[in-house]
């Protein structure tokens, strides 16, 4: 490789970091990070899993995953509550407060998806995605 801009990760690191920065300006208002949002989304889709759950479908470690749901408890926007199967471990719920961030969340989320795909065609767009996802969520 002669240059550094033929590297695969040192462009998938510059994609991701626009993408990143856009997301947690647009995220900003509302006190979330882009790794709170992906979270709070999980939820969204399924209320009420194991903190374990979300750390294996995230791909977050249990450290990552511990902190993030701490900062939002504190922010009132989750709850645990003991797994009635098993006293051992939380489930964790979205409040009221979490719930009601659903809709002006995913907004934004589908504002920098199409700010950020917005120098593709559809077709490559589409491309993109399953070349993405194969290669960070197929491994």
């Amino acid at each position: 490789m002669d240059r550094i801009e033929d590297c695969y990760g040192f462009l998938l690191g510059k994609a991701y970091q626009k993408i990143w920065q856009m997301e947690k300006a647009k995220l900003s208002p509302y006190g979330i990070t882009p790794v709170q949002f992906v979270l709070l989304h999980a939820l969204w889709e399924k209320d009420g899993q194991k903190g374990v759950e979300l750390g294996s479908r995230l791909r977050l470690d249990g450290a990552t995953i511990t902190g993030v749901l701490d900062r939002l408890q504190n922010m009132g926007l989750i709850e645990r509550r003991s797994d009635p199967n098993d006293r051992r471990t939380n489930l964790i719920f979205l409040t009221l407060r979490g719930k009601e961030l659903e809709q002006p969340l995913n907004q934004i989320s589908d504002e920098v998806n199409q700010e950020a795909m917005s120098i593709f065609s559809e077709e490559e767009a589409k491309l993109f995605k399953n070349m993405l996802t194969r290669l960070g969520l197929n491994s």
